[in-house]
């Protein structure tokens, strides 16, 4: 394929943006090469500036459950646009979609919309902190809960994939306030739990981690985890940026039937544009301004261009609750076409599937936390990357993060795929 227009743009934007990107995975430096600069999406396919057509499987990193440029949503932020973009007031819009969130998500009674997943984390922790009046909160290694300072301990997503889990420019006050345990042990929770006693206000993790490769948590180090929390007042966070919406109606929660005290959202719940929400139970929610001490804003919260995108997301998902066993069934297929590649090359590389949300990794180990996803040969992936580009398949410029499904992808986009990731692990193996 020619790249040409993509180099000339990326020579371009080194100039003027760090590193040339405006979110550091969009690089392509754990791949190595140039990044596509994308000029338009529609339904499963992405088109770059030099006119290459790709199925893709990133979904702007999730949100595009529907494919891209479907028509409802697009039509729902037209009809918007006409009465304006933004008014920093209160629209009903704002309403709607709150009552209809917590229709589809019952842990939350109450809940507030900011603009990004890494906001929707960092308030949730500081409500926790407020409401408990305790400093302290556990995250787990590997989990990726956005940027703000406090997360970058540890994490996944990008900081995994650029070798810098704790980043420079995090102080060490804010480490010390982080404690790390290892996803699905219980037991390395009771222990940072036992050497912090009444000293924890939360527990933020990813039910189903889409930061380090999708890693589904076991349903028991869940269940023993809620069970924890209560005993400890504890205030429970399951971060759902990613797996809200994406895997269930009601997300994780909803297939792990576990109830957490405050859930964080994102990506669908925008139906494409930036947003971001928190919620849960209505005591911890009220401890937030304008009626409680707890300080959390912002301007552009609750965007009426955003809310009418997301409404008309959640609204279809409503109405068509089917959608997630035609989403399983394409999964599913996409995973069993695969599997019966790899087992032409002998090989078992892992690959971890919840719904439409999977990753292949190249290890032949089980993957179920950070040292085992580590495992994974990073190098092979980037060579496997390349090979899926240049026959037309656009995944995920990196090895730790998830492949996404939506129901704009047919059969055909996903028997041309297992065929190409055939052609490519046969030149590479």
């Amino acid at each position: 394929m020619n790249y040409t227009k993509s180099e000339t743009l990326f020579e371009e934007a080194k100039k003027y943006i760090p590193g040339g990107v405006n979110s550091p995975v969009r690089a392509f430096k754990s791949v190595g090469g140039t990044p596509l600069f994308i000029e338009r999406g529609s339904g499963s396919k992405l088109y770059d500036v030099d006119k290459n057509e790709y199925i893709e499987y990133i979904g702007s990193w999730g949100p595009h459950l529907f494919g891209h440029n479907p028509k409802f949503i697009v039509d729902a932020i037209k009809s918007s646009l006409e009465n304006g973009t933004s008014f920093g007031a209160p629209t009903e819009l704002e309403i709607k979609m709150a009552k209809l969130i917590s229709e589809l998500v019952p842990s939350i009674e109450k809940i507030r919309m900011v603009n990004s997943g890494t906001e929707a984390t960092m308030s949730a922790v500081r409500a926790a902190r407020g409401f408990t009046n305790r400093n302290k909160f556990i995250k787990f290694e590997g989990c990726y809960h956005g940027h703000a300072d406090y997360f970058l301990i540890k994490a996944g997503s990008g900081a995994l994939t650029f070798g810098v889990p704790t980043s420079p420019g995090v102080t060490k006050a804010n480490a010390a306030d982080t404690l790390v345990a290892d996803y699905n042990d219980i037991n390395s929770v009771k222990k940072l739990i036992a050497e912090n006693k009444n000293d924890i206000a939360a527990i933020i993790i990813e039910p189903i981690a889409g930061n380090m490769g999708v890693v589904p948590a076991n349903k028991e180090f869940l269940t023993e985890l809620r069970t924890l929390c209560n005993e400890e007042n504890i205030v429970l966070i399951f971060d759902e940026v990613m797996s809200g919406f994406r895997v269930a109606k009601g997300g994780a929660q909803e297939i792990y039937a576990i109830k957490p005290d405050l859930t964080t959202l994102g990506k669908i719940i925008g139906g494409g544009l930036p947003v971001g929400a928190f919620g849960g139970r209505r005591d911890i929610m009220d401890t937030l301004a304008p009626i409680g001490p707890v300080y959390q804003a912002g301007t552009l919260s609750g965007n009426p261009l955003a809310m009418s995108a997301g409404f008309a997301a959640l609204s279809y998902i409503k109405e068509n609750p089917d959608i997630y066993n035609i989403l399983e069934e394409k999964g599913k297929y996409l995973e069993s076409g695969l599997k019966d590649v790899m087992s032409k090359f002998n090989k078992t590389f892992a690959m971890n599937r919840v719904g439409s949300m999977s990753c292949l990794f190249f290890t032949e180990s089980k993957v179920d936390n950070f040292a085992t996803a580590l495992k994974s040969d990073a190098q092979l992936y980037g060579k496997y990357f390349h090979k899926m580009l240049g026959k037309g398949i656009y995944l995920a410029p990196s090895q730790f993060e998830a492949v996404f499904i939506s129901t704009a992808h047919t059969k055909e986009d996903l028997d041309i795929t297992i065929e190409a990731s055939y052609l490519s692990l046969k030149d590479l193996l």
